[in-house]
C-alpha cells in the first residue's frame, strides 16, 4: 500500500482505530481495555483488526500466550501518540478562538499535596471552574520527573512539581512549599524516647528509603551521606516502608502528622534534620500556552497570593 496515499486519507475513522489501539496498549490487552472502552472484547478484536488491514502491518500478538506488541506496532503506537497529542492541541487551538472556554486541560502534580494547608490548590480548581464551566479537567499523579517530560512534549498543559534544577524548555511560576522531616516507625530501633542518644554517625549507619527521581529528596539524601536501601516513586510508598519499622525516610509533616498522631511514625532528630521544599506551577514555553491553561495558572497564583 502506498504510504503517502494511506497518509492522505486518514479521518476520523482512522483516528478512531488509533484511538482505541493506544488503549489496549495502555490497559495492557483487550480484555483489560474493554472498561475503559466500554464495549466488548470482540469489536475491540475487530477493531484492531480494521486498523492492522487500514495500515497493512501487524501491531499486536494476541491470543492464548497474551497480549504483546510487535516491533512495527511499537512505532506506529508513537507515531500514533504523536498524532493523537497535535489532534488535541488543534482542538484545543480551536477552542481557544470560540469566546466561551471549552475542551479539556491536562493537569499533574506529585503526591500529596490534598493533605498541605499551604496548596491551596483545591481552592484553585473551584475557581477556575465557576470561571470556565465548559472545561473538563484530567487530573493525574506523577513522578516529577514524567511531569517534566509530559509537559514539555505537550502530553500535560500545566505540572505541579518541587523547584530542583529547572529545565530551560519550561516556564515555572512558583506556588507553596512544604516542610519535610525524617520518620522512623513503630519498631525501629531509633523509636521512643531515646533520641537524645542519637547522632548523624547512627543515621547514616541505618537502612534509608528515598524517592529514586531527581528531586530534592534525593539530593538531600546524598548530601546527608544517607545509606539508602530502598527506593520508591511515591510519598505513599515511602510511608508504607517506614511504617515496617525497618527504614528511615523523609516526608513532608502535613502526610506524615496522623501516622505520628496514631503512634505509628516518630521524627528523627527533627531539630537538626529537616528541609524545606518549594512548589511551582511548571508549562511549556514554546508554543505560548493556550488562554485556557493561562487562566488556570492565573487562577492557581491569585489563590495563593490571596
Amino acid at each position: 500500500m502506498n504510504q503517502r496515499a494511506l497518509v492522505a486519507r486518514i479521518g476520523d475513522a482512522d483516528i478512531k482505530l488509533l484511538r482505541i489501539f493506544k488503549s489496549v496498549v495502555e490497559s495492557g490487552g483487550l480484555s483489560a481495555a474493554e472498561v475503559d472502552l466500554n464495549i466488548g472484547k470482540s469489536t475491540i478484536s475487530k477493531h484492531i483488526a480494521d486498523l492492522e488491514h487500514r495500515l497493512d502491518l501487524k501491531l499486536c500478538n494476541r491470543g492464548p500466550a497474551g497480549f504483546s506488541l510487535t516491533e512495527d506496532g511499537d512505532k506506529v503506537l508513537r507515531a500514533a501518540e504523536n498524532l493523537l497529542a497535535s489532534v488535541s492541541h488543534f482542538r484545543t487551538e480551536v477552542n481557544d478562538i470560540k469566546q466561551k472556554l471549552v475542551g479539556t486541560i491536562r493537569v499533574a502534580l506529585f503526591d500529596q499535596c490534598a493533605s498541605n494547608p499551604e496548596s491551596h490548590l483545591a481552592q484553585a480548581i473551584h475557581r477556575f471552574n465557576r470561571a470556565a464551566p465548559g472545561v473538563e479537567i484530567e487530573l493525574s499523579l506523577e513522578p516529577p520527573n514524567i511531569i517534566e517530560t509530559m509537559v514539555i512534549g505537550g502530553q500535560l498543559d500545566l505540572g505541579i512539581v518541587a523547584l530542583h534544577r529547572p529545565s530551560s524548555s519550561l516556564d515555572y511560576a512558583p506556588l507553596y512549599g512544604e516542610n519535610m522531616y525524617l520518620y522512623c516507625g513503630k519498631g525501629h530501633r531509633f523509636f521512643g524516647d531515646h533520641q537524645t542518644e542519637l547522632g548523624m554517625q547512627d543515621v547514616r549507619a541505618a537502612n534509608y528509603a528515598g524517592i529514586s527521581v531527581n528531586s530534592p529528596n534525593l539530593y538531600i539524601g546524598q548530601k546527608l551521606g544517607l545509606r539508602r536501601a530502598a527506593k520508591v516513586q511515591s510519598e505513599q510508598a515511602l510511608a508504607i516502608l517506614i511504617m515496617s519499622g525497618r527504614y528511615l525516610g523523609f516526608l513532608p509533616d502535613h502526610l506524615a502528622k496522623e501516622f505520628v498522631r496514631r503512634e505509628l511514625m516518630q521524627a528523627v532528630l527533627p531539630d537538626h534534620i529537616h528541609y524545606r521544599t518549594r512548589f511551582a506551577a511548571i508549562t511549556r514555553k514554546r508554543p505560548v500556552p493556550t488562554r485556557t491553561t493561562k487562566l488556570f495558572l492565573e487562577t492557581l497564583l491569585d489563590q495563593h497570593a490571596g
